[in-house]
């Protein structure tokens, strides 16, 4: 149990395993910017963020996190989306800061969101990879996990892998594996770069445009000042856990490579014009 709280003398906490299934909104984020524009309803168990010409809108949760995994449905701004950007992260704080990220890249209608995703260690990132999706992902919700353990961090969309992104510290490539995390998320104008390199600006005449969340649960090591031990409160021992994994199991395997052939539009470990004096090191490592 203490594998995952070694190496912190400097601060007294306490690492405890949470299962959060369909949680309270109003338990488990707070509202931080965009006054009115983010609101929580239906008894907690819906959250909106909206966007205006005036302000955008946030929140973040209340816990952070050391490992494990978070699940949150998200609907899309509908419609003419161009020059919104809605981000679903995990970051911690300061310049040297750990980061995940999901960020959604609205489009003009008909045409498809793209799904930008990075990774950032010791305040690095520069690790893009973007999707088209399989699905309209403003109709319904859809499900956007986020796996994090020592070995690897794994991003999925109604669990199939589209990503991985492994620990290769054993080559010197950093890894986030000892700063807590927050979630994050927010709905802002990015019409500077978004949506075509910034070609596409956003209709405000459209405004407002609102994103939904709901079903967020975390599997997952939170991290709060108190006592050095950690503990879990679900009937499995915390080596059990099924993010623990070390790998894809076969039939993930194969959905990642399904994703990853048939929509993946960018990947920075293929872009040898951005890398002329090589790739990074990580790129030459096997994705599974």
């Amino acid at each position: 149990m203490g594998l995952f709280c070694n190496g912190f003398s400097l601060f007294l906490i306490v690492c405890s395993m949470v299962a959060v299934a369909s949680g309270s909104f109003y338990q488990d984020f707070d509202l931080t910017w965009g006054d009115h524009r983010a609101k929580i309803f239906n008894g907690g168990q819906l959250l909106s963020l909206s966007l205006d010409k005036v302000s955008g809108s946030g929140f973040q949760s209340k816990k952070e996190y050391l490992f494990g995994r978070i699940d949150m449905q998200l609907k899309l701004v509908a419609g003419n989306s161009a020059g919104t950007v809605t981000a679903y992260y995990l970051s911690s704080q300061g310049p040297t800061h750990d980061e995940i990220d999901f960020e959604f890249l609205g489009n003009l209608s008909g045409d498809p969101y793209i799904l930008h995703t990075n990774v950032f260690t010791q305040g690095k990132g520069n690790r893009e990879q973007q999707f088209y999706l399989w699905f309209d992902p403003t109709r319904n919700f859809h499900t956007y996990s986020i796996i994090w353990s020592q070995q690897h961090i794994i991003f999925l969309v109604d669990n199939f892998p589209i990503r991985v992104f492994k620990n290769a510290e054993s080559i010197g490539v950093p890894f986030p594996k000892s700063q807590p995390m927050r979630i994050y998320s927010s709905l802002w104008n990015a019409d500077d770069w978004a949506t075509r390199g910034g070609l596409v600006k956003t209709d405000w005449t459209k405004a407002p445009f609102t994103a939904y969340y709901r079903n967020f649960k975390a599997d997952a090591c939170t991290w709060s000042y108190g006592t050095s031990s950690c503990g879990s409160r679900s009937s499995s021992s915390f080596s059990d856990r099924a993010w623990q994994t070390n790998a894809l199991d076969a039939p993930s395997r194969r959905r990642l490579r399904w994703v990853q052939k048939y929509f993946m539009i960018y990947n920075y470990c293929a872009d040898l014009k951005r890398f002329p004096q090589g790739l990074p090191p990580e790129c030459r490592r096997s994705r599974f």
